[in-house]
């Protein structure tokens, strides 16, 4: 059955219980919490809604609603619910996230567990590539579903989305091209002798930080990314070290000696 429309007028009956609706809350609240009768709001054919003021400590912004109703062709209300609302200025909790649409990176302590879910995206079977049109050519009595039973491989590997996640975040974060270190940088990570090489795809553009003097040391860095310690930096005349003249030795006059 279609649900029935709410009626844009309040009910007269339950709109001029005004008192009632304040009895019934005062039964419920001290009545130093209670203050004025704030309006009045329909809630469907013969149900109305009393809102009042709430002047409790630590409340500011909240109203009491107390709703009654009547059966048809009577003409006394009867209190349904008694609850207390949030305003538009009222302070609330934030929107609650699930704990893991929460967390960012660094956030793990010592003992922190965060398991993937079942169906993680990133993840896909030990013996899949992620690829449709490679799976699709794996025997499925191969020798990588073997090993996996009997527990010589790994379970669950990085699918092709997780791998684009992957890259995608290493690419816009601080060891990405788009940061100031890179801007004043002499030279690209590409062409550094510190620059330690991946295999597989994401080698075309990540590389490895093995310069224990810079701020990327160990860190997966794109290859456009660049810093100041790269193996080809080299000081400017301006910066460089000045390089004092031989000392000149007076050999005509005679030199003061301290005596002890």
């Amino acid at each position: 059955m279609a649900p029935t429309p709410r009626s844009s007028r309040p009910d007269s009956v339950g709109a001029n219980a005004v008192e009632t609706a304040r009895a019934a809350l005062l039964e419920a609240v001290d009545s130093v919490d209670v203050g004025d009768h704030e309006g009045v709001r329909a809630d469907g054919d013969r149900t109305v809604s009393h809102d009042f003021a709430c002047t409790r400590k630590g409340y500011r912004g909240w109203r009491w609603s107390v709703t009654v109703t009547r059966a048809p062709r009577q003409r006394s209300v009867t209190v349904n619910e008694i609850v207390l609302l949030p305003g538009g200025a009222a302070i609330v909790a934030p929107q609650w996230t699930p704990y893991k649409e929460r967390v960012q990176p660094g956030d793990m302590n010592p003992g922190d567990l965060l398991p993937p879910e079942d169906d993680d995206a990133r993840l896909v079977p030990g013996w899949s590539a992620g690829d449709p049109a490679v799976d699709n050519l794996v025997d499925p009595t191969s020798v990588r579903p073997v090993a996996d039973e009997v527990g010589l491989g790994r379970g669950r590997v990085l699918s092709l989305e997780g791998r684009d996640i992957a890259a995608q975040r290493w690419y816009d974060g601080p060891q990405g091209p788009d940061n100031e270190l890179t801007r004043q940088a002499p030279h690209e990570c590409r062409t550094c002798g510190f620059l330690v090489q991946m295999s597989g795809p994401l080698g075309t553009m990540f590389g490895v930080c093995a310069n224990g003097l810079a701020n990327d040391d160990g860190r997966v860095v794109s290859l456009d990314h660049g810093c100041g310690a790269h193996s080809k930096t080299k000081l400017s005349r301006s910066s460089a070290p000045r390089t004092l003249p031989e000392p000149v030795l007076d050999t005509v006059g005679i030199d003061d000696v301290e005596t002890f």
